[in-house]
């Protein structure tokens, strides 16, 4: 009931996203660490191919290091884009939580013999 193509695709956006807000907030917490590397997580591409193929529960988010380049200590963090970035991801976990609690609503809905 709950492992259909939907309910598994937008499972692993909430992970994904939930991953990436972690993610951000580390690399704010090591804006000033000499030689730290911000990370970066990916999934939207990979989530989609598996939507694609009916496996969406396939995908898992992926967290790789970012190529930009960085400052005179080696550090790659860009504030401006981190607060961006963070802004965007809270937007999209918050529509994922949407579409999820109007899939239950549904199911509710159903049960209840609405």
């Amino acid at each position: 009931m709950f492992d259909d193509v939907t309910s598994s695709a937008l499972r692993v956006a909430a992970s994904g996203l939930a991953l990436r807000q972690r993610v951000i907030a580390n690399n704010i917490a090591n804006i000033e660490t000499p030689g730290f590397r911000a990370g970066k997580v990916r999934f939207e591409q990979e989530l989609g191919a598996a939507v694609a193929s009916g496996r969406p529960g396939a995908a898992s988010p992926t967290v790789a290091e970012s190529l930009e380049p960085g400052r005179l200590n080696g550090n790659n963090v860009n504030l401006d884009q981190e607060t961006l970035s963070n802004l965007d991801t809270g937007l999209r976990y918050q529509m994922v939580l949407r579409a999820l609690d109007s899939k239950f609503s549904q199911l509710r809905d159903v049960i209840r013999g609405s």
